[in-house]
Protein backbone atom coordinates (compact mmCIF):
# COMPACT_ATOMS: atom_id res chain seq x y z
CA UNK A 1 0.00 0.00 0.00
CA UNK A 2 1.24 3.24 -0.39
CA UNK A 3 0.33 7.00 0.05
CA UNK A 4 -2.07 9.36 -2.14
CA UNK A 5 1.26 8.99 -4.55
CA UNK A 6 5.05 7.88 -5.12
CA UNK A 7 6.08 11.16 -5.33
CA UNK A 8 7.91 11.33 -2.26
CA UNK A 9 9.44 8.26 -0.50
CA UNK A 10 10.10 9.19 2.35
CA UNK A 11 6.52 9.37 3.43
CA UNK A 12 5.89 6.01 4.54
CA UNK A 13 2.58 3.78 4.93
CA UNK A 14 3.12 4.24 8.84
CA UNK A 15 3.31 7.88 8.37
CA UNK A 16 -0.04 7.69 6.18
CA UNK A 17 -1.98 5.74 8.66
CA UNK A 18 -0.78 8.09 11.35
CA UNK A 19 -1.60 11.22 9.78
CA UNK A 20 -4.85 9.96 8.92
CA UNK A 21 -5.72 9.61 12.85
CA UNK A 22 -4.97 13.15 13.03
CA UNK A 23 -6.58 14.37 9.74
CA UNK A 24 -9.64 12.65 11.20
CA UNK A 25 -9.46 14.16 14.95
CA UNK A 26 -8.92 17.81 13.37
CA UNK A 27 -12.52 17.38 12.22
CA UNK A 28 -15.25 18.10 14.32
CA UNK A 29 -18.22 16.42 11.80
CA UNK A 30 -20.81 18.93 13.35
CA UNK A 31 -23.98 18.63 12.01
CA UNK A 32 -24.71 21.81 9.81
CA UNK A 33 -28.20 23.75 10.73
CA UNK A 34 -28.61 27.38 10.04
CA UNK A 35 -26.24 30.28 11.30
CA UNK A 36 -26.64 33.39 11.80
CA UNK A 37 -23.81 34.46 10.20
CA UNK A 38 -20.18 32.89 8.67
CA UNK A 39 -17.13 33.28 9.18
CA UNK A 40 -14.46 32.22 6.07
CA UNK A 41 -11.15 32.16 7.80
CA UNK A 42 -8.00 33.53 5.91
CA UNK A 43 -5.60 31.09 4.53
CA UNK A 44 -3.81 29.57 1.38
CA UNK A 45 -6.91 27.28 0.91
CA UNK A 46 -9.29 28.89 -1.86
CA UNK A 47 -11.56 26.15 -0.57
CA UNK A 48 -12.66 27.79 2.42
CA UNK A 49 -14.25 30.58 0.02
CA UNK A 50 -15.86 27.82 -2.73
CA UNK A 51 -17.39 26.20 0.28
CA UNK A 52 -18.65 29.22 1.65
CA UNK A 53 -20.40 30.09 -1.42
CA UNK A 54 -21.70 26.86 -1.79
CA UNK A 55 -23.25 27.12 2.29
CA UNK A 56 -24.37 30.68 1.45
CA UNK A 57 -26.46 29.27 -1.49
CA UNK A 58 -27.94 26.53 0.64
CA UNK A 59 -29.19 28.84 2.96
CA UNK A 60 -27.75 28.09 6.16
CA UNK A 61 -26.43 31.87 6.68
CA UNK A 62 -27.37 35.05 5.57
CA UNK A 63 -24.54 36.99 5.82
CA UNK A 64 -20.99 36.29 5.40
CA UNK A 65 -17.79 37.03 6.73
CA UNK A 66 -14.13 36.78 5.14
CA UNK A 67 -10.92 37.39 7.47
CA UNK A 68 -7.39 37.16 6.81
CA UNK A 69 -4.56 39.49 5.63
CA UNK A 70 -1.47 38.19 4.38
CA UNK A 71 0.78 35.81 5.64
CA UNK A 72 4.32 34.53 4.41
CA UNK A 73 2.84 31.24 3.74
CA UNK A 74 -0.18 33.36 1.36
CA UNK A 75 1.79 36.30 0.03
CA UNK A 76 2.24 35.52 -3.43
CA UNK A 77 -0.90 33.79 -3.81
CA UNK A 78 -3.46 36.11 -2.77
CA UNK A 79 -1.31 39.61 -3.15
CA UNK A 80 -4.76 41.60 -2.59
CA UNK A 81 -4.99 39.54 1.14
CA UNK A 82 -6.65 36.24 1.94
CA UNK A 83 -9.98 37.63 2.96
CA UNK A 84 -9.82 40.10 -0.53
CA UNK A 85 -9.14 37.11 -3.21
CA UNK A 86 -12.00 34.99 -1.22
CA UNK A 87 -14.69 37.34 -1.46
CA UNK A 88 -13.46 37.76 -5.11
CA UNK A 89 -14.37 34.05 -5.46
CA UNK A 90 -17.29 34.26 -3.79
CA UNK A 91 -18.91 36.64 -6.26
CA UNK A 92 -17.55 34.91 -8.80
CA UNK A 93 -19.93 31.96 -7.41
CA UNK A 94 -22.71 33.82 -7.06
CA UNK A 95 -22.66 34.86 -3.38
CA UNK A 96 -24.31 39.01 -3.88
CA UNK A 97 -22.08 41.32 -2.60
CA UNK A 98 -24.54 42.80 0.30
CA UNK A 99 -24.23 39.56 1.51
CA UNK A 100 -20.63 39.65 2.13
CA UNK A 101 -18.52 41.67 5.62
CA UNK A 102 -14.71 41.65 4.81
CA UNK A 103 -12.20 41.70 7.49
CA UNK A 104 -8.84 42.38 5.55
CA UNK A 105 -6.20 42.39 8.66
CA UNK A 106 -6.22 39.38 10.59
CA UNK A 107 -2.96 37.42 11.00
CA UNK A 108 -4.12 34.73 13.15
CA UNK A 109 -6.53 32.66 13.97
CA UNK A 110 -7.38 34.58 17.48
CA UNK A 111 -7.37 38.07 15.33
CA UNK A 112 -9.97 36.31 12.62
CA UNK A 113 -12.46 35.66 15.54
CA UNK A 114 -11.57 38.80 16.80
CA UNK A 115 -11.48 41.07 13.95
CA UNK A 116 -14.60 39.33 12.46
CA UNK A 117 -16.84 39.97 15.61
CA UNK A 118 -15.50 43.87 15.63
CA UNK A 119 -16.69 43.93 11.85
CA UNK A 120 -19.53 42.61 12.80
CA UNK A 121 -20.44 44.75 15.45
CA UNK A 122 -19.68 48.00 13.40
CA UNK A 123 -22.35 46.70 10.93
CA UNK A 124 -24.75 46.53 13.70
CA UNK A 125 -24.84 42.29 13.70
CA UNK A 126 -24.87 40.14 17.14
CA UNK A 127 -24.72 36.56 15.89
CA UNK A 128 -26.01 34.17 18.65
CA UNK A 129 -24.72 31.64 16.62
CA UNK A 130 -21.78 31.47 13.83
CA UNK A 131 -20.56 28.52 11.07
CA UNK A 132 -16.93 28.59 10.97
CA UNK A 133 -15.69 27.90 7.46
CA UNK A 134 -11.87 27.01 7.31
CA UNK A 135 -9.24 24.35 5.71
CA UNK A 136 -10.48 20.83 6.56
CA UNK A 137 -7.44 20.22 9.39
CA UNK A 138 -7.95 23.97 11.00
CA UNK A 139 -11.36 22.76 12.23
CA UNK A 140 -10.54 21.93 15.88
CA UNK A 141 -8.39 24.59 16.54
CA UNK A 142 -10.32 27.50 15.22
CA UNK A 143 -13.90 25.71 16.91
CA UNK A 144 -11.58 25.93 20.48
CA UNK A 145 -10.41 29.55 19.30
CA UNK A 146 -13.99 30.74 19.06
CA UNK A 147 -14.42 28.93 22.62
CA UNK A 148 -12.58 30.80 24.13
CA UNK A 149 -12.65 34.34 22.56
CA UNK A 150 -16.17 34.38 21.74
CA UNK A 151 -17.76 31.59 24.18
CA UNK A 152 -21.67 33.29 24.36
CA UNK A 153 -22.45 32.23 20.72
CA UNK A 154 -23.02 29.11 19.42
CA UNK A 155 -20.20 27.50 17.22
CA UNK A 156 -20.15 25.26 14.13
CA UNK A 157 -17.73 24.22 12.15
CA UNK A 158 -17.62 23.37 8.26
CA UNK A 159 -15.05 22.92 5.62
CA UNK A 160 -14.63 21.43 2.19
CA UNK A 161 -15.70 17.67 1.95
CA UNK A 162 -12.23 16.03 1.27
CA UNK A 163 -10.85 13.05 2.44
CA UNK A 164 -6.92 13.28 3.17
CA UNK A 165 -5.83 11.71 -0.08
CA UNK A 166 -7.93 14.12 -2.11
CA UNK A 167 -6.62 16.91 0.14
CA UNK A 168 -2.97 16.25 -0.40
CA UNK A 169 -3.80 15.76 -4.75
CA UNK A 170 -5.06 19.44 -4.04
CA UNK A 171 -1.80 20.67 -2.53
CA UNK A 172 0.37 18.87 -4.24
CA UNK A 173 3.20 18.58 -1.59
CA UNK A 174 2.61 15.47 0.66
CA UNK A 175 5.48 16.28 3.55
CA UNK A 176 3.73 19.69 3.58
CA UNK A 177 0.42 18.67 4.38
CA UNK A 178 1.75 16.31 6.84
CA UNK A 179 3.79 18.72 8.53
CA UNK A 180 0.56 21.19 8.68
CA UNK A 181 -1.17 18.29 10.47
CA UNK A 182 1.13 18.10 12.87
CA UNK A 183 1.75 22.25 13.47
CA UNK A 184 -2.24 22.52 14.33
CA UNK A 185 -1.94 19.58 16.41
CA UNK A 186 0.49 20.96 18.14
CA UNK A 187 -1.41 24.21 18.76
CA UNK A 188 -4.76 22.46 19.88
CA UNK A 189 -2.42 20.89 22.52
CA UNK A 190 0.09 24.38 23.05
CA UNK A 191 -2.82 27.17 22.25
CA UNK A 192 -4.23 26.19 25.71
CA UNK A 193 -2.11 26.77 28.11
CA UNK A 194 -1.35 30.39 26.84
CA UNK A 195 -4.84 31.37 26.75
CA UNK A 196 -5.48 31.75 23.58
CA UNK A 197 -8.06 28.18 22.82
CA UNK A 198 -10.03 25.86 25.04
CA UNK A 199 -8.64 22.83 25.78
CA UNK A 200 -9.91 19.52 23.83
CA UNK A 201 -9.33 15.94 24.67
CA UNK A 202 -6.31 14.69 22.49
CA UNK A 203 -7.04 10.79 22.23
CA UNK A 204 -3.73 8.24 22.82
CA UNK A 205 -3.45 7.21 19.68
CA UNK A 206 -4.20 10.45 17.96
CA UNK A 207 -0.95 11.91 20.44
CA UNK A 208 1.60 8.55 19.75
CA UNK A 209 0.80 9.20 15.70
CA UNK A 210 1.57 13.16 16.85
CA UNK A 211 4.57 12.34 18.61
CA UNK A 212 5.63 9.66 16.05
CA UNK A 213 5.67 11.82 12.69
CA UNK A 214 7.74 14.72 15.09
CA UNK A 215 10.01 12.25 15.50
CA UNK A 216 9.78 11.48 11.63
CA UNK A 217 10.84 14.79 10.96
CA UNK A 218 7.59 16.42 9.74
CA UNK A 219 8.50 19.90 11.67
CA UNK A 220 8.39 22.86 9.36
CA UNK A 221 4.90 24.22 10.41
CA UNK A 222 5.85 23.81 14.70
CA UNK A 223 5.75 26.68 16.55
CA UNK A 224 7.93 27.84 19.77
CA UNK A 225 5.64 27.32 22.89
Amino acid sequence: MTGPTDIQQAVSDKHWTDARLIWDYHQMRHELRPADVAIGLGSHDLGVATTSAGLYRAGLFPLLVFTGGNSPTTAARFPRGEAVHYKEHALALGVPDEAILLEPSAGNTGQNITYSRQVLAAAGVSPASVLLVSKPYMERRSYATARKLWPEVDVRCASEPLELDGYVKSIGDEKLVLDMLVGDLQRVIEYPKLGFAVEQEVPEDVRAAYEALLAAGFTSRLVTP
